[in-house]
């Protein structure tokens, strides 16, 4: 599922994919490398998608960075959670690519 979607989202112009396995190496990424956006499911190994939101949003150098969830729970309460976190979108599973790539460029302004 990850590959399908950094394949799709890295056919919009000018848009680079960088992928991570879970949510500590996209804290790892976050710390060396600078990103306009972050694309995450809420359900990973080592570290889930609320506390990958809760670092992004706890850090002064990535709290701008808009954050798509993309998720298999469709809880209100999971989505609420995500929201109140500071995630920008949340787009439950089985997912489209038109709808993603609609979400990322809408957030990336392009």
């Amino acid at each position: 599922m990850r590959n399908m979607l950094a394949e799709s989202i890295a056919r919009i112009p000018g848009v680079e994919v960088i992928e991570a396995d879970n949510g500590l190496s996209g804290i790892r990424a976050l710390a060396t490398q600078r990103f306009d956006l972050v694309v995450t499911d809420l359900n990973m190994p080592v570290m889930d998608g609320l506390k990958l939101i809760r670092h992004v949003r706890g850090d002064p150098r990535h709290e701008k960075i808009p954050v798509v969830i993309i998720t298999t729970e469709s809880a209100p309460n999971d989505r609420d959670r995500a929201m109140a976190l500071g995630a920008n979108a949340y787009i439950e599973k089985p997912i489209q690519a038109p709808r993603v790539i609609r979400a990322v460029k809408k957030l990336l302004e392009v």
